[in-house]
């Protein structure tokens, strides 16, 4: 079946669903492959428990004709289909890339935005070559504007993502230390996230720049371009206050937001700047911002018991652990703990960028400091107030003996530490 054919399908549907534990009456099931699962295997559940269609991809599962669709490749065929829906839609699409703060500057984009206009952004981080085709196809004729947020470990994915996505605006938050397992190294984490770029000035679509950042700079020179965070620039915002919450003002309008950690600010003044060029009032982008509360342990603030917790462990790598550990060197109290679980996907630098979070620790006393996990086991320091713990275990029967009490707590760790249940301890 070609794409027009299942785009009809597709338009008497309810959807797509790529999971048998979550199939709406009248939807396309998709069955996707995976290391540890074959979709295949559960088409015919799909159909049974309401599905209208079943995409396959494995002739052997073909049983059921006439609702059973077979193709060359199911993840091919579903990209597909989300391109094509993509194409017949007037909606504007801002893509969003860069290796810390994704998530939360789409939510705030999406909280600013939706105060003007009818909004879709992708659903939690569902931003690889899975989740994009899945927010595509959420999109209705009415959506207004989209933001779709991509995600990559490797170079190719950003392009692969825009061009099911056909975007036409983009923004990278930043360039870090993030997945150089795939990247290789810092300048390979540049030259993935600029695919973006690269495609944008491709297609003469418009980028936003953050004008504090001389590798956006640089690397969008001679492109249709929207700068913001400088003086002189197209949009100002200015960070008046960074004592717990994050306090901005723009254009005379002082905005109280909900966030912690100054490296929060750049993400509000990017979605202050989009909202304003797309015509948002600053009193309607005022109230999306400070509307916004930060969830899914990003930049949280928890008041717990006798403690004040920054939860910030839903992602880690040494760029944005080394931003936390600056911001809560900067937070005014007398009583401080670290929590810091191992960063992930770090290759052949995970040893040396684990030490030199140690080093900085050891250098900066910012409060008793417990690290946990197998990396951070491994490094090397004699200050006193730095444990290690080679698993949560471990820390547990620690902190169990000894919880802190009325202490600033900062909680920061790659999400397979699972990190929060630390709660369950202090």
């Amino acid at each position: 079946m070609d794409v027009k054919n299942l785009y009809q399908s597709f338009l008497k549907s309810s959807g797509v669903c790529t999971d048998t534990r979550k199939i709406k009456e009248n939807c396309i099931f998709f069955s996707l492959k995976g290391d540890n699962f074959n979709g295949n295997h559960y088409a015919e559940e799909a159909l049974e428990k309401g599905a209208m269609v079943a995409v396959i991809d494995d002739e052997a599962y073909h049983k059921l004709p006439r609702q059973m669709v077979l193709v060359n490749d199911s993840l091919s065929a579903l990209q597909a289909l989300a391109h094509h829906h993509r194409k017949q839609l007037k909606t504007p699409i801002i893509a969003l890339t860069g290796s810390n703060g994704k998530t939360t500057t789409k939510e705030l984009i999406h909280a600013v935005l939706s105060e003007k206009y009818k909004t879709k952004a992708t659903l939690g981080n569902l931003n690889n070559h899975i989740g994009v085709p899945l927010t595509l196809l959420g999109l209705e004729p009415e959506t207004e504007f989209a933001i779709v947020e991509m995600g990559a470990n490797h170079h190719g994915e950003i392009n692969t993502l825009s061009e099911i996505a056909s975007p036409d605006y983009g923004y990278i938050t930043n360039f870090g230390k993030a997945h150089l397992e795939g990247f290789g190294d810092l300048k390979g984490v540049v030259r993935g996230k600029t695919e973006l770029y690269r495609y944008l000035k491709k297609h003469d679509k418009k980028v936003f720049i953050n004008g504090n950042d001389p590798k956006q700079l640089a690397h969008s020179e001679h492109m249709d371009r929207v700068i913001f965070g400088v003086a002189d620039s197209d949009y100002f915002a200015t960070l008046i206050d960074a004592n717990d919450t994050l306090t901005i003002e723009f254009n005379n309008t002082v905005i109280q937001s909900n966030l912690t950690g100054t490296y929060n600010f750049e993400n509000i003044a990017a979605a202050i700047a989009i909202g304003a060029y797309f015509k948002v009032p600053e009193s309607a982008i005022k109230k999306g911002i400070e509307g916004y509360v930060p969830r899914n342990n990003r930049s949280e603030i928890i008041v717990h018991d006798t403690n004040t917790i920054i939860m910030d462990a839903y992602n880690a790598n040494p760029t944005s652990m080394h931003a936390a550990l600056e911001n809560f060197k900067n937070i005014d109290s007398k009583n401080k703990v670290l929590f810091l679980g191992d960063m992930f996907e770090l290759g052949i630098d995970a040893a040396v960028e684990h030490q030199n979070i140690v080093d900085f620790l050891s250098e900066n006393f910012l409060g008793r400091t417990y690290l946990i996990g197998h990396n951070f086991f491994n490094t090397h320091t004699s200050i006193p107030f730095i444990e290690k713990f080679k698993t949560f275990e471990d820390l547990k029967e620690e902190i169990t003996q000894n919880p802190p009490n009325h202490a600033h707590i900062l909680i920061k760790g790659s999400r397979s530490m699972e990190l929060e249940r630390i709660l369950d301890l202090v």
